[in-house]
C-alpha cells in the first residue's frame, strides 16, 4: 500500500508522515554497497607500484637509478631465506634499543632532578640546554678520538641524540602541572612524596610519551649514520656495501626495514601510552 506523504489534519494544519523504515528496508536500492576504506587506501600505493614496475620493464626507469619492485621482492626473499637479513637486523636493533634505553634513562633522571627541585634546575638545566644545541653528529670526530671506532662510540652517539627530547618534554610536563591539582593535594594533606607519586608524575606522563616518540625517531636517524662508521654488520652497513656495488634493490630494502621497524616500535609505544593513560577521561581509547 503506497504511503501518503501528506495527510489532512484539522482545518488550517498540515501534517507530514515519515516513511516507515520497515517498508523501505526491503526495497531494491535502499542500501548502497560501499567500498571498504582500507581497499581505497590501498589503491594508490598499488597503482604506484604498477607504474613503477611498468617503467622498469620498458626501460624508462633504468636499474642503476632504482630497481624494479619484482627485483626488490626477489632480493628480499633471498636475503630472508639465507638468514643474512636477520643477522644484520639483530645487530641494528641491539644498537638502537641500547642507545635509546640509556638515553631515555638519562633524560628521565635529569628531568626529575631539575623539574622537582628548584636547586636542581639551577645546577643542571643550563648545561643540558647548552649540550642539546650541539648536533650529535658534530661530536663524531671527538668521540672517535676519545673512544675509538668501536661499538661504544656508535651507542654513545645514539644516546646523545635521544636524551634531550625526553628531558625537555618531561621537564615541561612536570612544570606545567595544573596548580589546582597541587592545591587539591595540599588540601587533602598529601606529603611531598605522595604529591610527586600520585599527582605530578601521572600528570607528566603525556609529555614523557611525546618525548619518547621523538627520541625513537632520532635513534633511527642516528643509527643510519653510525652504521656507516667502520662497521661489519647492521642494516646501515648493508646499505653502504650495496652503494659500493650499485645494488639499488638492497638499498631500497634497507630503507623499507628502517621505516617498518620505526613504525612497529612507535606502535608499541602508542599501545603502552594507551594503557598508561587509560585513567584520563579525555584520552581516546579507540
Amino acid at each position: 500500500m503506497p504511503e501518503k506523504a501528506f495527510e489532512p489534519a484539522a482545518a488550517g494544519y498540515l501534517t507530514i508522515s515519515k516513511p516507515d523504515p520497515a517498508h523501505t528496508a526491503g526495497k531494491p536500492g535502499a542500501r548502497r554497497w560501499t567500498v571498504p576504506a582500507f581497499v581505497v587506501r590501498l589503491l594508490s600505493p598499488l597503482a604506484l607500484l604498477l607504474l613503477w614496475e611498468l617503467a622498469s620493464q620498458t626501460g624508462l626507469l633504468p636499474g642503476r637509478v632504482i630497481a624494479a619492485p619484482s627485483q626488490i621482492g626477489g632480493t628480499l626473499w633471498e636475503m630472508i631465506s639465507s638468514g643474512e637479513l636477520a643477522g644484520h637486523l639483530w645487530v641494528s636493533l641491539q644498537r638502537a634499543l641500547l642507545g635509546l634505553g640509556i638515553g631515555v634513562a638519562i633524560g628521565v633522571a635529569a628531568a626529575l632532578f631539575t623539574g622537582l627541585s628548584k636547586q636542581g634546575e639551577v645546577i643542571l638545566d643550563s648545561p643540558m640546554q647548552m649540550l642539546r644545541t650541539i648536533p650529535s653528529l658534530a661530536l663524531v670526530p671527538l668521540f672517535i678520538l676519545w673512544f675509538g671506532i668501536g661499538e661504544f662510540t656508535k651507542v654513545a652517539l645514539i644516546v646523545t641524540g635521544t636524551t634531550f627530547p625526553v628531558y625537555l618534554n618531561l621537564f615541561s610536563g612536570i612544570r606545567n602541572i595544573d596548580p589546582k591539582l597541587i592545591e587539591a593535594a595540599n588540601t587533602l594533606g598529601l606529603s611531598r612524596r605522595e604529591l610527586i607519586w600520585h599527582v605530578i608524575l601521572p600528570g607528566a606522563l603525556p609529555s614523557f610519551f611525546v618525548g619518547l616518540r621523538y627520541s625513537l625517531g632520532i635513534s633511527w636517524l642516528a643509527l643510519v649514520f653510525v652504521e656507516q662508521i667502520n662497521t661489519t654488520a647492521g642494516i646501515g652497513y648493508l646499505a653502504s656495501d650495496a652503494r659500493d656495488f650499485m645494488r639499488t634493490d638492497v638499498i631500497v630494502i634497507c630503507l623499507l626495514i628502517y621505516s617498518v621497524l620505526g613504525l612497529l616500535i612507535d606502535g608499541i609505544i602508542r599501545t603502552l601510552e594507551r594503557y598508561a593513560l587509560a585513567w584520563r577521561p579525555t584520552f581516546l581509547r579507540t
